[in-house]
């Protein structure tokens, strides 16, 4: 009931501040609109090179950037037999814990370029391994479209569409490189799968606001996670964002956002090797919210970040375990992360998170499944410390232990040794 009352409030003070719009400031941009009007006036020239001007592709021009991502892990873990399941929870294989020794994690190619004054694309191909059973393959991961500022929008709207990494939250938009942490907290592995990666298209707009604040929605296709589905009908899913922040002073900014998805799954979202399956419809709410400090006013040199989302899901369909027959269900489960990063100087720095689910009750014909959390809720604790040589090398070092269910023998310690090495542009998304 606390975490619910939390997130209703974190919404409440979102509302409060998108209420106060500050108008001046489409005044300001009237008048440096007017200003660039009298200076291309001024300026004179044939049609030709006024042409030129108005279709100016900034960057690289119509070359693609090329980024390769090398993404390796030695993990080491304390549970050996097999992989420990997330009591209460059924999840995907993506979301579970990764395999024991050497390897080649999610590492990516990634193409992107302007496609010419109004589009910017980007397509990106990754190398998994599912399974210690599984060959190595190329998934497509992102294969998306944008549009610039030149594009016949109001000035801050813009549309993407394709299949990418959709606007959830703080962590869902960036890759796992990216990412503070070799791994993903609790909520992100239980409900995404690690990250919500479906097909469709959103429409963004940037308020003109002395602070930041942004809105959003879109329609998906619906067959990733949270929803998984359908067979049917697309599009099977839709969102809905906004989000609000700024500068504190000099040294300081914030960002406070809340978010939805919403989707049927008549086909089945399966989970836990297949072995349980849910249809009906998910919603899943998110809040998060971030603060950086740069105490020397640079954030090169040193930073220091604190960063939270919570995550409540309702689900109201059936459970079928182990094909025995669907079960009604109904419930609300919740979700969160609390974790801070200190940057010490230009490339040594050390990171501390928490994360935890919070199981639903479950119907008796449930109570004794994988589905039955038995009052004990799942919880993740890391700890890190990664070396930055540059943009584009970083080697890490991480510590976890995962406590995903009740009685002894169930804490799973963990040992990660992670390299990331950028190659090329990767304009897509770096550090």
């Amino acid at each position: 009931m606390f975490i619910y009352k939390l997130l209703i409030s974190l919404i409440i003070t979102f509302l409060v501040f998108t209420k106060f719009v500050i108008a001046d400031e489409l005044e300001d941009r009237v008048k440096e609109l007017e200003a660039k009007i009298e200076q291309m006036e001024n300026k004179g020239g044939s049609s030709a090179e006024e042409f030129s001007d108005s279709t100016k592709i900034y960057g690289n021009e119509f070359n693609p950037s090329i980024g390769i991502i090398l993404n390796g892990k030695y993990n080491n873990f304390s549970m050996k037999s097999a992989e420990p399941a997330v009591k209460g929870f059924a999840i995907g294989h993506e979301g579970e814990r990764g395999r024991e020794g050497l390897q080649l994690g999610e590492s990516e190619l990634n193409f992107s370029s302007n496609i010419d004054d109004k589009f910017y694309g980007s397509m990106t191909f990754a190398i998994v391994k599912e399974s210690d059973t599984s060959d190595d393959k190329v998934e497509f991961e992102e294969g998306y479209i944008m549009t610039t500022p030149n594009f016949n929008f109001p000035d801050g709207m813009s549309l993407k569409a394709g299949k990418a990494f959709w606007t959830l939250g703080y962590m869902n938009e960036h890759h796992a490189h990216a990412d503070d942490f070799a791994n993903r907290p609790l909520p992100y592995r239980v409900y995404l799968n690690k990250g919500w990666n479906d097909t469709g298209a959103e429409i963004s707009y940037t308020l003109p606001t002395d602070y930041y604040a942004e809105v959003g929605a879109g329609l998906f296709r619906g067959n990733d996670y949270p929803i998984k589905g359908p067979d049917g009908e697309s599009p099977g899913a839709m969102s809905a964002y906004g989000r609000i922040g700024g500068d504190i002073d000099q040294d300081q900014n914030w960002r406070l956002g809340v978010y939805f998805v919403d989707g049927d799954s008549p086909s089945g979202r399966k989970g836990n090797e297949d072995e349980i399956v849910f249809k009906g419809d998910t919603t899943l709410y998110v809040t998060d919210f971030r603060y950086s400090l740069a105490p020397t006013g640079n954030v090169r040199e040193q930073e220091l970040t604190l960063q939270a989302e919570l995550f409540a899901r309702n689900e109201d369909g059936t459970y079928n375990i182990d094909s025995g027959g669907e079960n009604q269900f109904n419930g609300t489960s919740y979700g969160w992360y609390v974790q801070s990063v200190y940057k010490f100087n230009a490339r040594w720095r050390a990171g501390l998170r928490y994360s935890q689910m919070e199981t639903p009750g479950v119907p008796t014909a449930l109570i004794g499944t994988d589905l039955d959390g038995e009052g004990y809720d799942p919880t993740s604790v890391a700890v890190m410390a990664d070396w930055t040589n540059s943009e584009f090398s970083r080697i890490r070092w991480q510590f976890n232990q995962d406590k995903l269910a009740s009685g002894s023998g169930s804490t799973d310690n963990q040992f990660t040794l992670q390299y990331i090495i950028s190659i090329g542009a990767h304009g897509a998304h770096k550090f």
